[in-house]
């Protein structure tokens, strides 16, 4: 079999600070990307995701945080190398798409000179050739009048717009794997709609790699080959996009969906939202996280830790999965 581009193995984040007990943000998850493949990592704020996205690309703060584990890309490990040779990785290899564009973006630096900084770096362009290929990447992104939009700054630009601009910048150097971490947050439904199009259109018909990373599983909808659903810090169920959402076999997956508003329901059909919190939980070490939330919870569920098997093609990690019947009532 060949290589998947990218292998993460047992990858574990824990956070530490001093006088308070450790963290488990992420707690030995393992999943592959091969080229060219949309792989989608779905839970609620508080899950993991996140924190899983910048461990792979070493932006983690040093002091406070212990990742442990392995992140293989084309077969060479990327936890532990130094900062500069993950600078080399960072833009030419890897590019991330982060959650908030204003935010991300240098509010005193024009635009375009935030895009050819990058392609000067890495691709050793000089100045005036490096502004073309800005220009280029702008109007490939769908920012309109891209020649004038260059100079201005991220202040000047609307929402949607500065989204595109941050998904400009990770495609400056042509990345192997991009990570987009909840790229259409804040934005209007039209805008993420334009943005899940434009991502998909950008990784269709190469070998480029796609990891997005959501909270919402109609996101995820016509974009994802396989999914990953976290809670916890751990994986919980993997599937093929459309196994998982005609079968979906976790509670959590399953209330992730019945809680989705639908357009084909009745007016007045009541949504079905999972009852508490992330916070309610109980140690992975004592048993199921999800537990304290679980509609299908039985005494095995907060006694014994479930494992993580293969389930019809799949993956799950659960004692009493949700059965096709019940899953079907989600899609009626």
């Amino acid at each position: 079999m060949a290589m998947a581009l990218l292998e993460v193995r047992d990858l574990s984040v824990v956070f530490q600070r001093k006088g308070e007990a450790p963290t488990a943000a992420v707690d030995g998850i393992s999943f592959d990307v091969d080229p060219g493949q949309t792989v989608g990592i779905v839970g609620e704020s508080g899950c993991g995701k996140s924190v899983t996205s910048l461990a792979i690309m070493g932006l983690l703060p040093s002091r406070g945080a212990e990742v442990s584990g392995s992140v293989s890309f084309e077969g060479d490990e990327l936890l532990g190398l130094s900062q500069r040779a993950m600078d080399e990785r960072r833009g030419s290899d890897l590019g991330m798409v982060f959650q908030d564009p204003l935010s991300s973006l240098n509010p005193v630096v024009p635009i375009g000179l935030q895009i050819t900084e990058v392609i000067e770096r890495h691709q050793g362009m000089r100045r005036r050739k490096a502004r073309l290929e800005a220009v280029e990447l702008l109007n490939r992104v769908g920012i309109p009048d891209p020649d004038r939009r260059i100079g201005e700054y991220p202040h000047q630009l609307s929402g949607g717009m500065r989204q595109r601009a941050l998904i400009a910048i990770a495609l400056a150097c042509k990345p192997r794997l991009l990570i987009a971490d909840e790229p259409t947050t804040a934005l209007d439904v039209t805008i993420q709609a334009q943005i899940l199009n434009l991502l998909a259109e950008l990784v269709s018909g190469t070998d480029t790699a796609l990891i997005m990373i959501t909270h919402d599983l109609g996101v995820v909808a016509g974009l994802c080959d396989t999914v990953n659903v976290m809670y916890g810090g751990r994986i919980v169920e993997r599937a093929d996009r459309h196994s998982l959402f005609a079968e979906p076999r976790h509670p959590y997956t399953h209330g992730l969906l019945a809680s989705i508003p639908r357009l084909d329901l009745p007016r007045g059909n009541k949504l079905m939202p999972i009852r508490g919190s992330v916070a309610d939980n109980i140690p992975w070490d004592h048993g199921c996280a999800f537990a304290p939330r679980c509609p299908n919870a039985i005494d095995r569920c907060v006694e014994v830790t479930p494992e993580l098997v293969e389930d019809r093609g799949g993956m799950l990690r659960c004692h009493n999965p949700v059965e096709v019947a019940a899953a079907e009532e989600v899609r009626a």
